[in-house]
């Protein structure tokens, strides 16, 4: 007979469940929130076949899942194609395809909107550490990440009074290491175009960007937007 000093207890089978969802899903706290007022906005909006079908994503019904995040896809800064990325890539986290996750995550923080960036950011940062070789510290931002906002109107009418002054001119200098003072004193405010040369070596990714090392520890399985 067994004294009950050597027995050894299992844990409760609530607490045990509890570890098995923490394995398989990592937390979304924003959208747990506003899931309902998004959902909500979402209808308002005619949008009735994603919310049908988010209610199956949301359910872990991974074609459902992707569907919602196909119908979204053409939405720039959509909350609804964040809330779709979260879901897809919590199906791929609970398969431990990580790298898939953080593409999908990434996708939702390039695309995806404001409201559930944070959600997606801390997200990244969970999926990172489950990739091997990535430097979790490097790889991730979480004040700002990927697809941050930026001031589209000015962009918009710099890039016009360019365009429209550059066409007109029918000879284009060339400078080298032309500084930073002189470009807008000389050309910028003139509206005239110049060809610049010799300004990028002093950049660190001149060199560290040729290291594939290099670019694997910082950048690994992450999906980025090229400008």
């Amino acid at each position: 007979m067994t004294s009950s000093s050597n027995t050894e207890l299992s844990p409760p089978p609530r607490l045990k469940a509890a570890e098995e969802i923490e394995s398989d899903h990592f937390p979304t706290p924003i959208l747990d929130a506003e899931r309902s007022n998004l959902i909500k906005r979402i209808s308002e909006e005619g949008g009735y076949a994603y919310v049908s079908m988010e209610a199956l994503a949301a359910g872990g019904d991974f074609r459902a899942a992707e569907g919602t995040r196909e119908m979204e896809w053409e939405q720039l800064h959509s909350e609804a194609y964040s809330m779709a990325c979260l879901h897809v890539a919590i199906y791929h986290y609970r398969n431990r395809d990580f790298r898939e996750a953080l593409r999908v995550l990434d996708m939702g923080l390039i695309m995806g909107g404001l409201l559930l960036r944070q959600d997606l950011n801390s997200a990244v940062e969970r999926v990172s550490v489950k990739c091997s070789g990535v430097d979790q510290g490097v790889m991730t931002d979480g004040k700002r990440g990927f697809g941050s906002e930026r001031n589209s109107t000015g962009e918009e009418v710099r890039c016009q009074v360019l365009l429209n002054k550059s066409l007109s001119c029918k000879m284009v200098e060339k400078r080298s290491s032309l500084s930073i003072e002189g470009f807008p004193c000389d050309y910028f405010l003139s509206g005239s175009p110049v060809i610049i040369s010799n300004s990028m070596s002093h950049w660190p990714a001149s060199n560290k960007w040729k290291d594939m090392d290099y670019l694997k520890r910082v950048a690994g399985g992450r999906t980025v937007p090229v400008e």
